[in-house]
Parts: C-alpha cells; structure tokens; sequence
C-alpha cells in the first residue's frame, strides 16, 4: 500500500504524523476545543477529527498508546487497542484511560495515541476434531515459566 486516503472532519483537525523516518506508527491528535480533564481512575472518549479509508478488508488500522504518555502519566487506552476494521469511515475516535496517581489535562492538539496500518490474514476456519500436539499443549498463563 504506498497511499492511505484520510478525510479532515474539521478545521482543527491535524493530519497525522510519523515523528521519524523509522516511526511505524502515525501520531493521532486530540482534536478538542479546550484543555479537558482526566480524572485519575477516568475514561474519556477523544476526537481525532481524522476518518481512514483502508483500501480493502486484507488491512487494519491499529489505534495504539502512546509509551511517553504511559509511562510518565499513567494515560493509556481504555480497551488497550482499538482496531480501526477496512469499511468503517467514521471519525477515529481514542478512548483514554487515567491509570495514574494525579489527574492528567489532555490538550487540544496534543499526541493521544499512535496509528498503525497492518495486514491482515483472513484464513478458512475449519473445525476439527483434534489439534496437533506441542510441548505446550493447552498449558495457559504462566505455563512456560521457570519454577
């Protein structure tokens, strides 16, 4: 894919960016009036003011968090990736969560959340009635650990 089609929803949304030549995601902005609130413990739904057109149903666009605002603020998504599916064009939209000691002000224009286009593999689905083995086997969380 050497093109994305984006579509500006309003006079103040920003196009997205790649803050290096080596980013493999695509800075989202919020896309706000006014500085807004994040309580600690909260959740707040931000407009990008930014719609994708993906050119078929073989990409995704990935909505990611940001580490810098993770790691200093405590501010990450709240369903911990957002998948942006190849017919949808309404507006992107960021659901930040304030897992954080202090409350957090999101900025109108500040990065909120990076951007990742992908392919995707769309395979048969075929029922089986067994599954080849591994070592693993159905071991689950925390099965591959070291005692």
């Amino acid at each position: 894919m050497d093109k994305l089609k984006i579509k500006l929803l309003s006079d103040t949304a920003k196009v997205p960016t790649r803050a290096t030549s080596g980013s493999a995601g695509y800075d989202l902005y919020a896309d706000i009036g006014a500085p807004t609130y994040l309580m600690q413990g909260e959740t707040l739904l931000v407009p990008t003011g930014v719609a994708v057109a993906l050119p078929d149903a073989k990409s995704v666009a990935v909505v990611c968090a940001r580490s810098g605002l993770a790691i200093k603020h405590g501010i990450t998504l709240a369903n911990g990736v957002g998948i942006i599916d190849s017919d949808y064009r309404g507006e992107i939209k960021v659901g930040l969560i304030n897992l954080g000691i202090e409350d957090f002000v999101v900025e109108p224009g500040e990065r909120i959340a990076q951007l990742l286009i992908m392919p995707v593999e769309i395979p048969e689905l075929v029922v089986e009635a067994s599954l080849s083995e591994t070592d693993r086997g159905s071991g689950g969380f925390g099965s591959t650990g070291k005692k």
